[in-house]
């Protein structure tokens, strides 16, 4: 399953939370003709100012260049930098793909559901399960525990299916776009460092 489709006489407002805009470009592209999108960048994850800064400003760019994601609004959730760090406590040393994902894939997913629910919107999904790097079916069953907590519809996905990560590489480089090499933490930036360095050993 890509997606699960919904349909409406009019088109359905969705709050689409986005991690990046390599990952929102195939999203955006898939999802625009079908639904009023609103794109909530909401990633606390992201612990150095000038990465968050860097990525919503690419975020931003993308959804005024791309011809597929008119009329699309995008919502700045805040540098929140301290709520990931008590959040991930005790879990410093884990690795990438551990529980501490698990928690930060349900942090940010909380926070669009709460703000999809406050702010009267039909869907809320997650730009999150295109990436090969993360997993899909941790992804979707927070978005359930999501939907019935908040009580706002939550959009199944796997993006990265049916070529949809190979989809967002290639609209990466037609936009030249900014692609991070991990995924926001310092710690999945420290992981990748120490592999990086391992193989020039």
């Amino acid at each position: 399953m890509l997606y699960m489709k919904y349909s409406a006489m009019e088109k359905s407002k969705l709050l689409l939370h986005a991690c990046c805009a390599p990952c929102s470009s195939y999203v955006l592209e898939l999802l625009n003709q079908e639904y009023d999108i609103t794109v909530f960048f909401y990633n606390p994850n992201i612990t150095e100012k000038l990465e968050y800064k860097k990525r919503y400003e690419e975020l931003l760019r993308l959804i005024k260049e791309a011809p597929f994601s008119i009329d699309v609004i995008a919502i700045d959730g805040g540098f929140d930098a301290e709520s990931f760090f008590l959040m991930s406590k005790g879990m410093e040393e884990y690795p990438e793909r551990s529980a501490r994902c698990y928690k930060c894939y349900q942090m940010r997913m909380e926070a669009t559901a709460k703000y999809a629910s406050d702010n009267g919107y039909d869907i809320f999904t997650t730009t999150l399960s295109i990436s090969p790097h993360k997993n899909a079916t941790w992804i979707n069953e927070i978005g359930a525990l999501c939907e019935e907590k908040y009580g706002v519809t939550y959009m199944y996905s796997d993006f990265k299916k049916k070529n949809g990560y190979a989809r967002s590489i290639q609209l990466s480089k037609e936009y030249d776009l900014y692609r991070q090499d991990y995924c926001g933490c310092i710690y999945s930036k420290r992981e990748k460092e120490n592999k990086n360095n391992n193989s020039l050993v």
